[in-house]
């Protein structure tokens, strides 16, 4: 699947290295011959015939246009360094016409599909709404366009992509798949990153996720509405979801308590939470079955924007993106779609941006003091936010569990 976050590098034209004058033209000779001395074999040991092989890749040239190349003999391409990437308020991943427009073409679908829909959720355990919100975010409910060859995006990135061996695995995916004949190579349509057909999968979860639903012997996420919506059913239930539970809930985390309480790995009973004073912003109290069971505190904004207790199905909600921002979104759009929900009630507040160079700094000079913030990487995740939090606490500090420019300010 596509992550929710922008590309930080973006592709830049390739100019030769003066000792090897590499051209394209020999890259592409070297890449017909890739094709036949390295991937062929390992294609056959997997199983995958010549023909099927040979028709694969028939008329194939690499393609260029695609970002995060290093073509073999060209100098590596410039790119944007780091410092020059900003990291703003999650508010902007919350575009309210968008959500509205996407909200409203989900309802119209649901009830066209209601059958259907309603076959899958027995099924496989995952709501109705879920699915249409991931179908729409996904794919437009099937309706954008999916121009490019997925057998030739994920083949040129398999041979000079700076992540080749994903994307190694991947072509090998996309050849037992065409090997098993549910779709021909012509029709086999992705995205510029290889993700294909409605429910925006890889080949690899292609093979493992999807379902012919429809009964037509095959097994159809470009075409079919009834297999997109049961192949994305089906990763969710493969993937851990809870039947009969809700992603979640925004809530109101009084004063006294930390925000710091942050993560999947800190669940605890969310009558545990309400004993805490944690509420429902609704006002309503949380149902029965889910006070009983494990919940989670969300905080993607610290305390400068919505607050949320969260179930074990948003972090499922999270294995299809891994971004707490995505998971929201599609937690947001299905509660529109199915339970007339509307914008979260706690705005997103201004935090200002920072360099995602300056939050790797601030989240570096944490780890020097011993707290795990998930990695230097200049995104601020659950555990970054809740060492900030710790961080504050032990200072002394109201913990706000965000990075801004005045806490690395105080870092020094």
């Amino acid at each position: 699947m596509i992550l929710a976050f922008a590309l930080l590098f973006a592709a830049a034209p390739f100019a030769a290295t003066s000792s090897h004058a590499a051209t394209r033209a020999g890259v592409e000779a070297q890449f017909r011959q890739w094709l036949e001395t390295d991937l062929w074999p390992e294609a056959r040991r997997a199983g995958v015939s010549k023909p099927v092989f040979e028709s694969a890749f028939s008329g194939i040239s690499l393609d260029w246009d695609l970002p995060d190349l290093e073509p073999p003999g060209f100098a590596k391409p410039k790119q944007r360094s780091q410092s020059q990437a900003e990291f703003r308020s999650p508010g902007a991943y919350f575009d309210e016409k968008r959500l509205q427009g996407l909200a409203a073409s989900g309802r119209s679908l649901m009830a066209k599909h209601a059958s259907t829909l309603r076959k899958i959720e027995d099924r496989y355990g995952v709501p109705a709404s879920i699915i249409v919100a991931i179908w729409g975010r996904e794919s437009g409910f099937g309706r954008a366009k999916i121009p490019h060859s997925a057998v030739r995006v994920i083949a040129t990135k398999a041979f000079m992509s700076t992540r080749p061996e994903l994307f190694r695995k991947e072509i090998l995916a996309a050849l037992k798949i065409l090997e098993r004949g549910d779709v021909s190579a012509s029709a086999m349509k992705g995205s510029w990153a290889g993700a294909m057909g409605q429910p925006q999968f890889l080949p690899s979860s292609y093979l493992d996720h999807a379902v012919d639903f429809d009964g037509d012997g095959k097994r159809d996420i470009w075409n079919s509405t009834a297999d997109s919506l049961a192949s994305i059913a089906n990763y969710l239930a493969q993937s851990g979801w809870v039947r009969g539970r809700d992603w979640g809930f925004e809530a109101v985390i009084p004063e006294g308590v930390t925000c710091a309480l942050e993560g999947p790995d800190r669940a605890r009973p969310i009558s545990a939470l309400t004993d805490m004073g944690i509420i429902r912003i609704s006002g309503r109290p949380f149902p029965e079955h889910e006070r009983r069971a494990a919940g989670m505190v969300l905080v993607p904004a610290g305390t400068y924007g919505p607050e949320f207790v969260v179930t074990p199905n948003f972090y499922v909600i999270k294995e299809y993106n891994n971004s707490d921002l995505y998971a929201l979104f599609i937690g947001n759009l299905a509660d529109r779609i199915g339970h007339g929900g509307s914008a979260f009630v706690t705005p997103w507040g201004k935090t200002g941006s920072m360099l995602r160079s300056d939050i790797a700094r601030l989240q570096a000079s944490l780890e020097r003091q011993g707290y795990d913030v998930g990695g230097a990487d200049g995104l601020p995740g659950y555990k970054t936010r809740r060492s900030i939090g710790e961080w504050q606490a032990r200072t002394g500090q109201k913990p706000t569990c965000f990075p801004t420019p005045q806490l690395l300010g105080a870092q020094k």
